[in-house]
């Protein structure tokens, strides 16, 4: 009898066994599960979504598409009725009973999983229908005491997601008879809260956001899980890995920061995979064909180095023709730059525009006359906004941002050794500039895309169809309360206009403006310091680098070391600069200038401490003189100090000659500022000892000789012209 009872439990067993895995094995089938949304636009949201629905084969049907929202503003205040609406009437045509529908908003929605883990988890809530969660209470916060209270997580339901059997879903919302502009979130919490309609219709809440996170309450709890070539977002508090995730209220910028990477757009395997098909290629176009670009070119201050920000313009790779420029100068100090530009290359683009400083307009008013005169014109595809102070050093850069095909893109640029660069990250609660986490990880190259960020200045690229649509504001960039460029990051952010920064493509940089002084001739040459880059590229002589990896230094004579240190550039600003100032000495042994007061072999010559150079040219010594000195001079380390650096000028009706003398110089620094045979006739140095002469002077090249004892010289007769040499007596 033992025997039997205990067979009979074991079969029982058994079949209870058989019959709880055959049921787990029963899952819904995904083609079972329809995706609903509204969207009345098609908004840079929206086309997310679908991307994301796209990338894990979601069935996706939008409903209200070209139909005016009449729903409200449901951000700030209650609404949302309509889609209420629209999801009833889209409902009474389905008929089967077993069919799975997600309803969802999708503007600021993207999908983190596919379906099959979505319907996978629907069914372990054991419940017909699944809404969202929250942890704040909307709109009605009277109706807290009315939530059924959980164990753990969220008590609150979110509209903005739900998920269910069709019959549960058509009977949850048979009895809506609301205006559009009601809210659709009351309306679902008031069947949620009623005891006999929750039971009736079988609702439970998403309470640990294992289906759908919603972000408004809960950012501190989510994450981004990057794990075996995927990405997700996670949830700390209750470690669980959402399969929906919805910006909603004011986390817009949050989702925009996880669209940057899910579903799998940028994953540390294999970096950013962009979506080919949204990309507009040039290539296959003729130039006549190209898209007509307005450049605003916006000059605010004073700024160095905008001769070569025209020389730049210049070499952009794109057809002139397809090309307009409106240019503001506010400033008086580069209206003679701007003159000479237009006089010289005006003409070769289709239309020029300048509103100078006589105008009196300030920045903004003259940003939203640039667009508009894109916005007005029905040729116009794209403005390119472009700060005088951005070096752009991609001559393709329009092409590639044309290409990306995006509403707003701007090129990455930053600010040499800093990180620095002409986008934010992200916002503070305030509106101003927050660093994101990856931040520092995109300005440094280390994770490179394309990024949808908060805020962009300085240098990008605005579709003309974007202003024609939605920022149609004239005043874009007039705030009382904002500058320029946060006013008009404000208008797009409002109007849900995306805007992005491309750090795939070296790009450029940003020069700074900091103690720009306007005093001088050739202000530029001030710059060492501010914009060290920048000030090499102009001055420094373009085979400098590789004279200095390769060892390209020559030895005319012994000792004496002959290698390119200026550019055509620089000699001539500089000797621009002294004749500029004009007080050259007599040429007399009696200096008032030198320690002493005399001086035993004069020379008509400036001292760089005249002109306020000094630290400048120290500057230089240091960084560019000092290095050959040290791979000429073994073992000898310089800090490159000077009692006298100074221009001389040989004429022959004024002092065409120098005697033979010794420097009072550990070492000499001699740079020819011209160019023999061409400015001069004559010249050049002869080092006695050695009976060994350089007569013909490279412009721009220095020789470098030990200043003491071994090297006395003299210099040659200067017979016609004009010779001007730098001289650096250095480690006196």
């Amino acid at each position: 009898m033992r025997q039997w009872t205990f067979l009979s439990f074991a079969v029982i067993f058994l079949c209870e066994l058989f019959s709880l895995t055959n049921g787990a094995e029963q899952r819904i089938p995904e083609e079972k599960l329809l995706v609903l949304t509204v969207a009345t636009k098609e908004t840079d949201g929206f086309r997310r979504f679908l991307r994301s629905a796209k990338h894990f084969n979601y069935t996706v049907k939008v409903l209200g598409r070209g139909q005016k929202w009449k729903g409200g503003d449901y951000m700030t205040s209650p609404g949302g009725g309509q889609k209420v609406s629209l999801l009833k009437a889209a409902l009474e045509g389905m008929k089967t009973k077993d069919k799975i529908i997600l309803f969802i908003d999708s503007y600021d929605v993207v999908f983190a999983s596919g379906p099959k883990e979505l319907l996978k988890k629907f069914q372990q809530a054991r419940h017909k229908v699944v809404f969202s969660s929250e942890s704040l209470i909307w709109p009605d916060r009277h109706l807290e005491d009315k939530h059924p209270h959980v164990r753990e997580g969220n008590r609150f339901i979110g509209a903005g997601g739900f998920i269910g059997f069709l019959p549960n879903i058509k009977e949850m919302v048979s009895n809506w008879t609301g205006k559009d502009n009601d809210s659709d979130q009351l309306f679902f919490t008031k069947i949620y809260i009623d005891p006999a309609k929750r039971k009736s219709i079988n609702i439970t809440v998403d309470t640990k956001c294992r289906l759908f996170q919603n972000l408004h309450g809960a950012l501190d709890e989510v994450v981004l899980k990057f794990e075996d070539g995927r990405v997700r977002a996670r949830n700390v508090l209750y470690d669980t890995l959402p399969v929906v995730i919805h910006g909603n209220g004011p986390t817009k910028l949050q989702i925009n920061y996880l669209g940057n990477y899910i579903p799998n757009t940028w994953t540390f395997e294999t970096g950013y995979t962009p979506c080919q098909e949204d990309l507009r290629p040039l290539t296959a176009l003729k130039e006549s064909e190209y898209p007509v670009v307005v450049i605003g070119i916006f000059i605010q201050q004073p700024t160095p180095f905008v001769s070569v920000f025209f020389e730049r313009l210049l070499k952009l790779q794109y057809p002139k023709d397809r090309l307009k420029l409106f240019i503001h100068s506010q400033d008086v100090h580069h209206v003679a730059q701007v003159t000479s530009f237009l006089k010289d290359h005006g003409r070769l683009y289709q239309e020029v525009k300048v509103i100078g400083p006589q105008e009196e307009m300030d920045g903004a008013a003259a940003r939203n006359l640039g667009f508009d005169m894109c916005r007005q014109d029905k040729d116009c595809d794209y403005v390119f906004s472009l700060d005088i102070e951005v070096v752009l050093k991609n001559d393709n850069a329009l092409k590639i941002l044309i290409e990306q095909n995006l509403p707003i893109v701007a090129p990455m640029i930053t600010r040499a050794g800093r990180l620095w660069s002409n986008f934010w990250g992200a916002l503070s609660a305030e509106g101003y500039y927050a660093r994101s986490e990856d931040y520092v990880d995109i300005v440094q190259g280390r994770r490179v895309g394309v990024w949808n960020i908060p805020y962009v200045a300085n240098v990008y690229l605005v579709k003309a169809s974007v202003l024609r649509s939605e920022l149609t504001d004239y005043e874009l960039f007039t705030s009382q309360i904002l500058d320029a460029d946060m006013a008009f990051c404000h208008s797009i952010r409002s109007k849900g206009v995306f805007m992005f920064v491309n750090n795939m493509h070296t790009f450029g940089r940003i020069l700074s403006t900091d103690n720009y002084q306007t005093g001088h001739l050739h202000n530029d040459l001030w710059q060492i310091f501010e914009n060290p880059m920048d000030w090499q590229e102009r001055y420094i002589h373009e085979n400098y680098t590789r004279m200095m990896k390769e060892k390209l230094v020559e030895t005319p004579c012994p000792d004496v070391y002959w290698f390119p240190i200026f550019s055509d550039v620089a000699c001539n600003h500089v000797v621009e600069e002294m004749e500029h100032f004009g007080k050259w000495s007599g040429g007399g042994n009696v200096d008032t200038r030198i320690q002493g007061g005399y001086e035993n072999v004069p020379t008509v010559d400036i001292h760089m401490n005249q002109i306020n150079f000094e630290k400048e040219w120290h500057k230089f010594l240091l960084e560019f003189i000092a290095p050959v000195t040290e791979k000429m001079y073994p073992g000898y380390y310089t800090k490159a100090q000077f009692d006298l650096a100074f221009i001389v000028r040989y004429k022959p009706d004024e002092q065409p000659f120098l005697r033979p003398h010794h420097d009072a110089s550990t070492f000499t620094i001699n740079i020819a500022l011209n160019e023999a045979g061409h400015d001069y006739q004559g010249g050049g140095c002869r080092f006695l000892r050695y009976d060994c002469s350089i007569s013909a002077p490279r412009k721009g090249w220095a020789l470098m000789h030990p200043g003491r004892l071994t090297h006395y010289h003299e210099g040659l007769p200067t017979t016609a012209g004009v010779r001007y040499i730098a001289v650096s007596f250095v480690d006196p």
